[in-house]
C-alpha cells in the first residue's frame, strides 16, 4: 500500500493508460477460458462418436481466430503497461536530478555520491518494475485465478475444484514470509551497493594519486572485498528469489496430483465426462502463472516499495535556504556589507568566520588575504547563498540577504572556486556553460581576458579541443585560465576568484587583473589570494587570521601598519626578485 501512496501522483497522471492495460489484460484472461472448454467439449463428441467434420473445422477456425485476437490484445497492453513503467522512471530521474539541484551543500553530506546514484539507477528501475510488471503480476493474479476458478466450478466441479486447491494456503504463507525477508535484504543489498560506488567514484577520480603512492594493489584489493560483499547481499537476496518458483512449482504438482487423482474417481463414478477432466486439468495449469504471479508481485513489492521509500527519503529532505514569502526586487546589487558576521559550518564545533564587518560599493574592488585555513573561501560562500546567515548579518544595497531571491541572487554572482568543475567537452563549451548562446566573439574576448588566448592557438582543434573528464588535458594554469574566461563571460554584477590565480605566473596574473579593471569597471569584484601582489589594487582588504579580522586597509595602510601584511609583502617581493 506505501508503493501506491508513493506513486499516487503517477497513477492519478496515468490512469487511463493503466486502466486500457488492465482491461485488455482482464479481457484477455477471460478469452483464454474459450479453448480449454472447446477442448472438453471435443473430446466428448468424439467418445460419443457423434463428432463431424464440419464442427472439427469450425472449432478449429474458431481457436486461429481466438489466437490472432488474444496476440493483438497482448499486443497493446504490454506496450501500454510497460511503456507507463519507462514514462515512471523517466519522471522520477528527472525530479530526482531537479532536487538535486535544488539541494545545498549540506544536503551532499548528508548523502553520499554513491548513494544517490544508487538512487537513480537501481531503486528507480526496481520502481519501475513494479510499476510495470508488478501491476502485471497483480492483476494475472487477480483476475487470471478468479476466471478460470469460476470455470472450474461452474463448467466442471466445486468438489474437484476445492480438492485441488488444498494447498493454496500453503502458499499464501510461504510466499509472505518469503516477501518480508526479500525487503529487508534488498536495503542491504542497496546499501552495499552505494558504498561500492562511492569507492569505484573515490578509485576513478583519485587515480594519479593512488599510482604516485604506488597503491594500485591495494585499492584493487579494498575494492575486490567490497564487490564480494555486494556479490555476498545480492546473492542472498537471490537465494530467497530462486526459493519462489520451486515452492510454487511443488504446491502445484501437489494440485495438480489432488485433480488427476480425484478427477479420476469423479469420472468412474460418473459425476464429470473425461472431457470435463482433461478441461479442468488444462485450467489447473492456467493456474500456474498466477501463482507464480503472486509470488513474483510479492517480490517485485517488496523491492519497488522498499527503493520509493529510500526515493522519497531523499525527496522528502529539504534544502537549508528558502526564498522569503515576499522576496524584495533589487536591480542591481548597489553595495555588499557584513555586520558582524559569524558563519559555522554545519558539522563543524568552531566558527569559521567570527564577527565579520566590512562595506563594499558597486564597482569597488575587496581583497581577502591571510593563512591558510583563515576562512577566505568561506567568506566568499557567503554570496553564493549556500549556507544559512544569520538575519540581519549580510546585506546587498542595504537590503537583507533572507529577504532577496536566492535565485536573483545567483544571477549577480559569477564565482571561479579553488577546484575547477570541467565538463568532457570542447574548451568552448565549457567557457559558455553560464551562457549558452554566447557568439564566437564573446567566447573570444573572454579567453583573451583570461590570457588563454596563446594556449589556444597551440592546441590542435582550437576552442573545438575536448579537454577530457574534469580537464584532465589541461595544466593547473590552463584549467584555472577557462575557469577565469568562463566566469568573465557571463559579465555579472559581483565577481568572486577564489585563489584563483595561484597556477599562473606573476606577468600572466598581471595581465589578467589589468583586463578584469577595465573591463569590470563598475562591476564589484571580490578576489581571496595567497599572493598579495592580485590584490595591491583593491579599494579595501581584509587580512584574515582564524576567522577573524586582523588587519584592514588599503595597501599602502596596510603597509604603514607594518603587520603580518607588510612581512608577507616584502617577502613575496623579495622571493620574486631571486626567480627573476
Amino acid at each position: 500500500m506505501s508503493f501506491v501512496i508513493r506513486l499516487k501522483w503517477f497513477f492519478q497522471q496515468r490512469w487511463g493508460s493503466y486502466a486500457l492495460a488492465i482491461g485488455l489484460m482482464s479481457a484477455v484472461s477471460l478469452l483464454t477460458t474459450i479453448p480449454p472448454k472447446m477442448i472438453g467439449n471435443t473430446i466428448d463428441h468424439i467418445r460419443k462418436g457423434d463428432l463431424t467434420a464440419s464442427g472439427l473445422n469450425q472449432t478449429v477456425l474458431l481457436l486461429v481466430c481466438l489466437s490472432f485476437l488474444l496476440y493483438v490484445m497482448v499486443y497493446v497492453w504490454i506496450t501500454t503497461l510497460f511503456g507507463n513503467s519507462a514514462l515512471v522512471e523517466k519522471l522520477l530521474r528527472g525530479r530526482l536530478l531537479a532536487h538535486l539541484t535544488r539541494m545545498t551543500p549540506g544536503f551532499f553530506q548528508r548523502n553520499s555520491t554513491g548513494q544517490l546514484m544508487a538512487l537513480a539507477t537501481n531503486d528507480i528501475l526496481a520502481i519501475g518494475q513494479t510499476s510495470g510488471y508488478g501491476v502485471m503480476t497483480l492483476v494475472n493474479t487477480l483476475v487470471g485465478a478468479s476466471v478460470v476458478i469460476v470455470m472450474m466450478v461452474t463448467y466442471i466441479s466445486a468438489k474437484l475444484m476445492l480438492a485441488a486447491l488444498i494447498p493454496l494456503p500453503f502458499l499464501v504463507l510461504v510466499i509472505s514470509s518469503l516477501g518480508k525477508k526479500v525487503r529487508v535484504r534488498f536495503l542491504d543489498a542497496q546499501a552495499s551497493f552505494g558504498k561500492m560506488n562511492d569507492h569505484a567514484l573515490e578509485s576513478i577520480s583519485g587515480i594519479r594519486v593512488i599510482r604516485s603512492y604506488v597503491q594500485e594493489n591495494d585499492d584493487l584489493h579494498a575494492f575486490d572485498a567490497m564487490t564480494t560483499e555486494v556479490r555476498d547481499k545480492n546473492k542472498r537476496v537471490s537465494l530467497l528469489n530462486a526459493l519462489f518458483q520451486p515452492l510454487i512449482s511443488l504446491i502445484v504438482g501437489v494440485s495438480y496430483s489432488i485433480g488427476i487423482g480425484y478427477g479420476a474417481y469423479l469420472v468412474f463414478d460418473g459425476q464429470i465426462t473425461l472431457g470435463q477432466l482433461v478441461s479442468f486439468n488444462i485450467y489447473l495449469g492456467m493456474l500456474i502463472w498466477p501463482m507464480i504471479s503472486f509470488g513474483e508481485f510479492i517480490n517485485v513489492l517488496q523491492r519497488g516499495s522498499a527503493s520509493a521509500d529510500r526515493l522519497q527519503t531523499a525527496l522528502a529532505q529539504e534544502a537549508d535556504l528558502k526564498d522569503a514569502q515576499k522576496p524584495v526586487e533589487l536591480d542591481v546589487p548597489a553595495s555588499i556589507e557584513m555586520k558582524a558576521l559569524t558563519f559555522t559550518y554545519p558539522t563543524a564545533q568552531q566558527p569559521s568566520l567570527d564577527h565579520i564587518s566590512f562595506r563594499l560599493e558597486r564597482g569597488e574592488t575587496l581583497g581577502i588575504v591571510g593563512r591558510t585555513g583563515s576562512g577566505k573561501s568561506t567568506l566568499l560562500k557567503q554570496l553564493l547563498r549556500q549556507y544559512p546567515v544569520d538575519p540581519g548579518k549580510l546585506y546587498l544595497s542595504d537590503v537583507p540577504v533572507e529577504q532577496i531571491a536566492i535565485d536573483r541572487m545567483k544571477s549577480w554572482v559569477a564565482y571561479v572556486p579553488q577546484e575547477h568543475l570541467l565538463l568532457s567537452k570542447s574548451i568552448r563549451d565549457n567557457i559558455a556553460l553560464g551562457k549558452p548562446g554566447a557568439s564566437t566573439e564573446e567566447i573570444e574576448r573572454a579567453v583573451e581576458m583570461a590570457s588563454f588566448t596563446g594556449d589556444i592557438a597551440q592546441m590542435p582543434e582550437g576552442l573545438a579541443t575536448i579537454v577530457g573528464e574534469n580537464g584532465v588535458m589541461l595544466s593547473g594554469g590552463q584549467k584555472q585560465r577557462l575557469a577565469i574566461a568562463r566566469a568573465l563571460l557571463i559579465n555579472s554584477e559581483i565577481l568572486l576568484l577564489d585563489d584563483s590565480l595561484s597556477a599562473v605566473d606573476a606577468r600572466t596574473e598581471s595581465r589578467i587583473l589589468h583586463h578584469i579593471r577595465l573591463e569590470r569597471a563598475g562591476k564589484t569584484t571580490l578576489i581571496s589570494t595567497h599572493r598579495l601582489s592580485a590584490v595591491s589594487h583593491a579599494n579595501w582588504i581584509l587580512v584574515l587570521s582564524e576567522g577573524r579580522i586582523l588587519e584592514e586597509g588599503t595597501h599602502e595602510e596596510l603597509m604603514l601598519h607594518g603587520g603580518w601584511y607588510k612581512e608577507q609583502w616584502e617577502h613575496q617581493q623579495m622571493q620574486a626578485s631571486l626567480e627573476e
